[in-house]
């Protein structure tokens, strides 16, 4: 007796989408936004580029602490040690070794990458606060080891003397296409990274790390890669700022208001997301050059805005943008489509 054939299910010709009409109006837009830190020289004065570039730094600095804290779940207040760490090692290859300044910022970024080997080693057993704490600590280690180190002129800090040997333009022209470069490392390396399968790893790991170990997702390795990741871009960061301040000091090279300023944007713009960083640095930017003035009261305001959101809008701005409107900037997510509809 010869066996009835059933019918075939019939399974829909489905796509995977994942690119949208407001990704797309987003990445046009950053090219040009790309296009024009990279030609400031040709249409900003010298003020207005050291403005941008300092709105830069923060992005990318926040960008790395969303990284290490909205992914990885480490909450470090201690990425201003790798800051600073690469703002002095640009500085003495420069002005003690005799190294093109411009050189020596891509080779200040070893120095980040060497000392976050150890102290990660040394600090990942810790859980929740003892982890922040811990990094904090070892920033106050790093600025109390600059104020003695005679290398690095000890407390008296350092100039960026070799600077005055190129010319204004020079200068804004190097500026300008470092900021450019910094940010497609930062925001575009993050971007692409999401969208990879470790990205996908990355999710799930800020979901549930314990789900996501059991499903095969390296979480200690992960954890350990991002960390080396931020601290890299955070003295890429570093050693961008210092060298258009032409001086550092170990008060300034390890100062924590890194950490407080990255926190604050990522909190108030909304963590796990590229578009937070970018809404949470615009806010803190103008605020900071339209109420500095006003000294420690705005910082109480931006202290306020940032507990409120903590209470009452936890996902920060661009979450409850995304709650109303499903139009994201740099998507990450992956979609089936029936191609049949």
């Amino acid at each position: 007796m010869s066996a009835i054939p059933y019918p075939a299910a019939e399974v829909p010709e489905v796509q995977v989408q994942r690119q949208t009409p407001s990704g797309r109006i987003a990445m046009t837009l950053a090219v040009f936004a790309l296009v024009a830190i990279a030609a400031m020289p040709w249409w900003a004065s010298t003020g207005t580029i050291r403005s941008i570039l300092v709105l830069c730094c923060y992005i990318a600095v926040a960008q790395m602490w969303n990284l290490l804290a909205g992914y990885a779940g480490l909450v470090s207040v201690g990425q201003q040690a790798f800051m600073g760490a690469a703002g002095y090692a640009l500085f003495v290859l420069a002005q003690t070794y005799g190294i093109n300044p411009f050189v020596a910022v891509f080779l200040s970024l070893l120095v980040p990458a060497a000392l976050a080997v150890p102290i990660y080693f040394l600090l990942h057993r810790l859980d929740g606060p003892y982890f922040s704490i811990g990094t904090w600590v070892v920033a106050e280690v790093f600025r109390l080891a600059a104020s003695n180190l005679p290398i690095v002129n000890a407390g008296a800090g350092m100039s960026l003397r070799v600077m005055k040997d190129y010319s204004s333009f020079e200068r804004n022209v190097a500026m300008s296409l470092l900021c450019a470069g910094m940010l497609l490392v930062t925001l575009g390396g993050s971007y692409w990274l999401l969208r990879s399968r470790f990205g996908l790893a990355l999710i799930a790991m800020r979901d549930n790390p314990v789900a996501a170990a059991s499903q095969g997702v390296n979480v200690a390795k992960l954890r350990f890669l991002i960390y080396i990741a931020s601290a890299v871009g955070c003295g890429l960061a570093g050693a961008i700022y210092f060298m258009a301040q032409l001086r550092i000091t170990p008060g300034s090279a390890f100062d924590p208001m890194w950490a407080n300023v990255a926190i604050f944007i990522v909190m108030v713009g909304g963590i796990g997301s590229i578009e937070g960083v970018l809404i949470g640095s615009l806010i803190y930017f103008i605020a900071d050059r339209w109420f500095g003035e006003y000294g420690a009261s705005y910082f109480v305001v931006l202290g306020l805005m940032t507990l409120l959101v903590a209470l009452y809008a936890r996902t920060g701005i661009w979450g409850l943008v995304s709650k109303r409107w499903d139009a994201p900037w740099f998507p990450i997510r992956r979609k089936l489509v029936d191609q049949n509809r």
